[in-house]
C-alpha cells in the first residue's frame, strides 16, 4: 500500500509541476487547452482518509481482508504448534531412541519447519496479491466515479489530499463529502 501511495504522490507532484509550467509559461502554443491558456484552471481535492473511513466498499474490502488474514494466522499458528510439538518430542525422546528413530524424528522436525515456512510464504503472497487486486478495484471505482462526477463540474484536475504535497488548500474546493455520498449511493444501487 505504501509503495502505491509513493507512486501516486510522485505522479501528483509531477502534475503540479506541469500545471505551474503551463500556467506561468508565456508562450501561446496552440496545443494548450483554453482553460490553461486563460488561467482558468479548475482544481478540486478530496480527503483520502475520509474516503477510506466512510466509503462502504472500502470498509467491506478491509473487513474481508482482515477476516482472511485472521484465518491465515490461525492456519500458521496450527502449523507452528505442530512444529513446536515435534521439537519437544525430539528433545524429550531423542536420547532414548535408536539412531535411526532419532534421525526419523529429527527429519519430522525439519519437515514441519519447512512446511510452516512454505505455507507462510504462500499465504503472505496470496494475501498481498488479493489486497493489491481488491484495492485496485476500489481505486478504479473511485476514478470511474470522478469521471462521472466531473462531467458537469468541469474541473481540470481532482487531487487527493496529501499533506506532503499540499501546503495550502482552500476548503471551498474540497469535494470529499460529494464523493463519499456519490460512491456510497452508487455502491448501494449495485447491490
Amino acid at each position: 500500500m505504501k509503495s502505491i501511495a509513493w507512486v501516486i504522490n510522485g505522479v501528483l507532484a509531477a502534475a503540479v509541476i506541469v500545471l505551474f509550467v503551463l500556467h506561468f509559461n508565456n508562450s501561446t502554443a496552440p496545443s494548450k487547452s483554453d482553460a490553461v491558456k486563460n488561467g482558468n484552471v479548475q482544481i478540486a481535492y478530496f480527503e483520502i482518509d475520509s474516503i477510506e473511513n466512510n466509503y462502504i466498499l472500502i470498509k467491506e474490502v478491509k473487513d474481508t481482508l482482515d477476516s482472511k488474514n485472521q484465518k491465515n494466522e490461525n492456519i500458521l499458528n496450527g502449523l507452528k504448534q505442530q512444529y513446536l510439538n515435534k521439537v519437544q518430542n525430539w528433545q524429550k525422546y531423542a536420547q532414548s531412541l535408536s539412531q535411526a528413530e532419532a534421525s526419523k524424528l529429527q527429519q519430522e522436525v525439519i519437515d514441519a519447519e519447512k512446511n510452516y515456512s512454505i505455507k507462510e510464504q504462500q499465504l503472505t503472497a496470496e494475501m498481498q496479491e488479493e489486497s493489491f487486486k481488491r484495492m485496485s478495484e476500489v481505486r478504479k471505482k473511485i476514478e470511474d466515479f470522478l469521471i462521472l462526477y466531473n462531467k458537469d463540474k468541469k474541473y481540470n484536475y481532482i487531487f487527493r489530499n496529501n499533506p506532503d504535497l499540499m501546503y495550502y488548500k482552500d476548503t471551498a474546493n474540497d469535494i470529499t463529502s460529494d464523493i463519499i455520498k456519490g460512491l456510497n449511493e452508487a455502491y448501494k444501487n449495485k447491490k
